[in-house]
């Protein structure tokens, strides 16, 4: 069986790794419009060879797409169009724009919406990992869209990655990555803004930057060319989120200002009880 990775970046290439490394496919064809990363993806052994778009969706038996969900929800479409029994899956971090684009789609069956939860802030081919998805959540996406055969096979995908499989509709998909994964790169990203901002002004600050720091700012390497897209399509969900992350700031804020120092110890205290999710 040959499998066509659409955007062959940290998403993609870690599939194909773990697609090489049990020889799930025959073939893995690899498929991304910079030719920096088509050489990459050969030189690392991602892929087994390079073709453009239409050539791979006539080749391969599943078409994994894997790039910014921007270019998702125009390729979604356009590979619909083109394919007979083929399988088509999405891997995009957002889904209600990307499903709704095709839901009248005479091939919509041949379609199955993904999510990976996994990934770092490194991005291109050389950031692929061989064990990135092991023991993490794969979210299906208003799976029952999909043709069973179609789902049968991205699910044995999912095995071979050593995930596990959970099950959403799209708004609730959108919705709680917004809380648990797009706030996150969003504070990240003003984090190293605040920071570099003062750095202008303090040269020596990073000098003092321990493992707080690092773990609290390493998303804000994260590629802009993936996020901008996705914090667009869920716009409405992230405008929430901030929102209230907002007003917990001022919360912290006014309490430091007038001195309620029981106040700080209580919100950090409340804080604390995310301990029950995140061990």
């Amino acid at each position: 069986m040959n499998i066509a990775i659409v955007g062959i970046g940290l998403i993609g290439g870690s599939v194909a790794i773990r697609l090489r490394e049990t020889k799930f496919a025959d073939k893995i064809i690899g498929v991304d419009k910079n030719e920096v990363n088509q050489k990459k993806a050969i030189q690392l052994g991602l892929v087994d060879e390079i073709m453009n778009l239409d050539e791979a969706i006539s080749q391969a038996k599943v078409i994994i797409l894997t790039t910014p969900v921007d270019a998702i929800l125009e390729l979604a479409p356009y590979i619909l169009n083109k394919v007979k029994d083929q399988v088509v899956i999405d891997m995009g971090s957002t889904k209600i724009n990307i499903l709704h684009k095709i839901d009248d789609h005479p091939n919509r069956g041949r379609y199955v919406a993904a999510h990976p939860m996994a990934g770092t802030e490194y991005s291109g081919p050389e950031a692929a990992l061989p064990n990135l998805f092991k023991d993490k959540n794969m979210v299906y996406v208003d799976a029952f869209n999909s043709d069973e055969d179609a789902f049968e096979l991205a699910d044995s995908i999912t095995d071979v990655l050593e995930m596990k499989s959970i099950f959403m509709n799209a708004e609730e998909h959108d919705m709680h990555t917004a809380y648990v994964s797009h706030i996150s790169h969003l504070t990240s990203f003003a984090l190293a803004l605040t920071v570099l901002e003062k750095e202008k002004s303090q040269g020596r600050i990073f000098e003092l930057a321990g493992s707080g720091f690092e773990s609290t700012v390493r998303l804000a390497k994260s590629s802009p060319d993936m996020w901008t897209p996705i914090f667009k399509q869920n716009r409405e969900n992230v405008l929430e989120v901030l929102k209230e992350h907002i007003k917990q700031l001022q919360n912290l804020h006014d309490k430091l200002e007038k001195e309620d120092y029981e106040g700080l110890y209580k919100l950090i205290k409340k804080s604390n009880k995310i301990k029950r999710i995140i061990k």
